[in-house]
């Protein structure tokens, strides 16, 4: 093969360029920042380890982990501190804690749900009630998570779990966001018992016959996730041409496709667009106007970071947990706050604390104001007074895709394009998946795509 352009430097980008080079095939991979990782992006100030984009990863997906065995970076592996896990929403000003049982808005302990005071007495009855739901036993059409939840739990469930939950998970709005696409497990536990919270009792004892040690439920590296793209980075080093530009347009010719930079354009046998869905269908439109405009649909969210670090003997707040949510009807600007010593080992020096906020939307203020006003929240939510050591603000603009209802039909229609574009592919996060391994995941496919049609 003469080469493969891949236009995206992320962990996708970096994923089918690392598979590639293992194969022998090079790669120009093109990023119009100065650094790869895209949103994955690690600093140490003060000895904190701060994530300016994703902190950690499922354990259940294993497509990152078994990336990073490959990159010998196995004993760098840590643990979420499942023994300190407790999560809180705000409900009426007050941190209330998840209760015990919750498969995230799914209860499955009766005690707990009964003493919570995060819900009323009327949302309660309904959950239990809910037990006695009977299966359909077909498939039904796609719905909003917010549609489906209201259907098991009420409006309630939806406003003070569903809505927190999946605004700090995928920075979206449950009345949007599909629950065939979100809740995938979900939708088939109502299929197949009726009832979600029977079909998760008995989804969970299927798997402790099947597994064994239950590892923790996030998984990230001690130095963090930057140290994963770095590796992947010189990993791929000897087979991928690195090139500093942005991609203007995409033309389709009778030895591939030719790739327009500012520089010059750039041949391709084969293309891999590992960059946003909007810019891919942006560049695309020379080539297929109908799959750009599906991929141009993907609606996409903004967000924003913001970590304050501490002087531990100084700080005046309270950490007994993993943090918080803010429902969307209690908001201000905050939607979740980590505390990250609590949640990781090893991020947090003794003698520090540091508070990881994140906002959603494109806020207009800069960033000495907008740390401000995050100190102003915290310090109505959990009382601290202090003053931060050091701040860190990190803006991503269109950056979380976002899984509206009728997104598998939208993702169907895409690989059906894209069958007539031989040596076309796509990875990231707008198709099959949003998080470091679902990307992983995708990136690596398009090199086993590409490295099967080069035999």
């Amino acid at each position: 093969m003469a080469g493969v352009v891949i236009i995206g430097g992320g962990i996708s980008g970096l994923s089918a360029a690392y598979h590639l080079a293992k194969a022998g095939i090079a790669s120009t991979l093109i990023e119009r920042r100065t650094r790869l990782g895209g949103v994955i992006h690690t600093e140490t100030v003060e000895g904190c380890v701060i994530e300016a984009g994703p902190d950690s990863f499922l354990s259940t997906k294993p497509a990152a982990l078994d990336l990073i065995h490959e990159l010998g970076m196995s004993a760098e592996i840590i643990g979420s501190n499942d023994h300190l896990r407790v999560t809180y929403i705000q409900r009426h000003g007050r941190l209330r804690p998840m209760p015990d049982g919750l498969m995230l808005m799914v209860p499955t302990r009766i005690l707990p749900m009964v003493t919570t005071r995060l819900l009323g007495w009327p949302t309660k009855i309904r959950m239990g009630l809910e037990c006695l739901r009977r299966p359909s036993g077909a498939a039904r059409e796609d719905r909003s998570v917010a549609d489906f939840i209201r259907e098991h739990y009420g409006q309630e469930a939806v406003d003070y779990l569903a809505e927190p939950l999946l605004a700090g998970v995928y920075g979206g709005d449950p009345e949007r966001l599909s629950v065939a696409s979100v809740l995938a497990m979900f939708t088939e536990l109502e299929r197949k018992y009726g009832s979600l919270s029977r079909g998760v009792l008995a989804a969970r004892r299927r798997m402790k016959r099947l597994e064994g040690k239950k590892p923790p439920l996030f998984q990230t590296l001690r130095g963090g996730l930057g140290s994963l793209t770095d590796a992947l980075g010189k990993a791929a080093a000897s087979h991928m041409n690195v090139v500093t530009s942005t991609a203007e347009a995409v033309e389709r010719n009778v030895s591939g496709f030719l790739v327009r930079l500012p520089g010059g354009p750039i041949q391709a046998d084969a293309l891999v667009l590992a960059c946003q869905a909007y810019e891919a269908g942006g560049l695309l439109r020379p080539v297929d106007a109908e799959l750009a405009e599906l991929l141009e649909s993907v609606p996409y969210n903004s967000s924003v970071t913001v970590s304050l670090g501490y002087d531990r003997g100084r700080f005046d707040g309270a950490q007994n947990g993993f943090g918080f949510l803010i429902p969307k009807k209690e908001r201000q600007r905050m939607v979740a706050c980590t505390w990250v010593g609590t949640k990781f080992p090893f991020r947090v020096p003794e003698d520090k604390v540091m508070l990881r906020c994140f906002i959603g939307g494109t806020p207009a203020e800069d960033d000495e104001t907008l740390v401000s006003l995050i100190r102003g929240e915290v310090r109505e939510i959990m009382g601290v007074n202090a003053t931060p050591i050091f701040s860190r603000v990190s803006r991503w603009p269109r950056s979380m895709a976002q899984y509206t209802v009728g997104h598998q039909r939208r993702v169907e229609a895409i690989e059906a394009r894209l069958k007539s574009i031989p040596g076309l592919y796509l990875a990231g996060n707008a198709y099959t998946g949003i998080g470091v391994p679902d990307c992983a995941r995708m990136g690596k496919q398009a090199a086993e795509k590409i490295t099967a049609s080069a035999r």
